[in-house]
This record gives structure tokens, sequence and C-alpha cells, in this order.
């Protein structure tokens, strides 16, 4: 699918992995309209170019509301990329205490319903626009994680979050098939971002140490770029692609 004039929506918008692939996506021809919880954080991220809207991802009436402040904008959706996406760090069992079932909640909540909030309420926008040359008539990218194969310890909820993520993939790509849209999963591993900052630099400096190279945390341009050229290339549907550079 071409971007110029697309209309994209990327959740996590205000920081980040989705802050770069909003740049990115702009800088290529797209209309782009970020989601993210804070819509003042949000506005600043963005700058006067590009559009955010307020939009809690685990809420599905605050999901309809942004999709539909964008239809009645814009008139259509032919791109929804999802990288809003929380940690939530605790480990199963530690001195004495059980990993709460509140924040186990939240993470899946945000995590794989938030995605699959999305991904429902944009694919129906999606299937109503005309399609394109290749038959398209939408793209929709989720972010996935290494930790859905490999997590690390106090990522219980994380890594099952995630790795709900790459199994959704394959069977909604199956059901969007015939309206022309196309699912595809990435899974980054160690990229520079708020989230990465928070971990501690015993973890985030092993998990550099076991790269191969370039030997260093992903820059969100990287995987910005990969984006674009998931939506550009027509052929990529039904699959999660790594860009972990070699993180075993």
């Amino acid at each position: 699918m071409k971007l110029d004039n697309k209309v994209a929506i990327v959740t996590g918008a205000a920081s980040g992995l989705g802050l770069a692939t909003c740049q990115a996506l702009a800088a290529a021809g797209a209309t782009v309209v970020g989601f993210d919880l804070d819509q003042e954080k949000l506005s600043a991220a963005l700058g006067p170019q590009l559009k955010g809207i307020a939009v809690n991802v685990a809420d599905e009436a605050s999901v309809q509301a942004g999709i539909d402040a964008v239809l009645e904008t814009y008139g259509q959706i032919h791109i929804a990329v999802n990288c809003a996406g929380i940690l939530g760090p605790c480990k199963t069992l530690s001195k004495g205490q059980l990993f709460p079932s509140d924040l186990w909640n939240r993470v899946l909540a945000v995590n794989l319903t938030g995605t699959f909030n999305i991904i429902r309420h944009a694919a129906l926008a999606m299937s109503a626009n005309d399609p394109e040359d290749t038959g398209e008539r939408g793209v929709i990218i989720n972010t996935a994680s290494g930790a859905a194969r490999e997590g690390q310890m106090g990522q219980a909820a994380y890594s099952a979050s995630k790795a709900g993520v790459i199994g959704m993939t394959l069977p909604i790509a199956r059901d969007l098939a015939e309206h022309g849209i196309r699912v595809v999963t990435l899974a980054p591993g160690l990229f520079e971002s708020g989230m990465s900052a928070g971990m501690p630099a015993k973890v985030s400096e092993s998990i550099v140490g076991s790269l191969l190279f370039p030997r260093r945390m992903g820059l969100p341009s990287e995987f910005a770029a990969l984006v674009q050229h998931v939506i550009e290339n027509a052929y990529l549907n039904a699959l999660t692609l790594d860009i972990q550079c070699g993180t075993r």
C-alpha cells in the first residue's frame, strides 16, 4: 500500500516506537493521527503538524470514540499501528507476596485486549474503503516483543500479553483476508524508549551483551522503518517479524 494520501492511526504515539512511527509515516506522505492516554503529553510530542487524540486502548468506548473522530475528520482509515503497551514488572512470588491480580489484568487489558480493540474497530472502518490496485483496503501492524518467547524475570504478565498478540495474528489475518486487510506483527527486542529506560541497568546491559551486530539498543527510527516497509510491501501478511539483532 502506498502511503501517500493515506490515513493512519498509531497508538502509543506520545513516545518511543509510536512517536517514531508517526513521524516516519507522516514524512512518507500519510495523514497520521496519534492515540495516547494523555492529551497534553501527546500534543507536546507530536507538535503542531500532527493530530493527536486521547484514547485509552483498554476501554472499548474510548477506542470507538477515537476511531469515530478520525472518520469524521478524514473519512477513511487505511492503516492502524498498535504500539501502546506497558511493562508491569512483578515476580510471580516475591517475599511471600503474590503477583497482584489487578496488575496482571491491567497489563493484559492494555497490551492484548487494547490491541484487539484497535484491530476490530479499525478493521470495520477499513472494510468500507475502495480497494487499491493490489486489492488492499487496509493494513494493521501490531507490536509484540522478544519477551513473548524469551521473557525476563518479572515479565510473566508482559510476556503472556505479547505472546497473545503473536498468537492472534494468523487467525485475525485469516478473518480479514476476505476484506483485503493485511495483518502483521513486529516483535522488537530492546529498543531505546521510555519502557527500556525503566529497566534495571543490569538487565538491559545483559540483553545488549547478548546481541550480535550492532551491539546496542535498537533505535525507534529503525522500528518505524520496518513498519513503513510492511505497509508498502503487499506480500507481507499473517506473520510475525522479529527485529531483535540476534537477541538470545
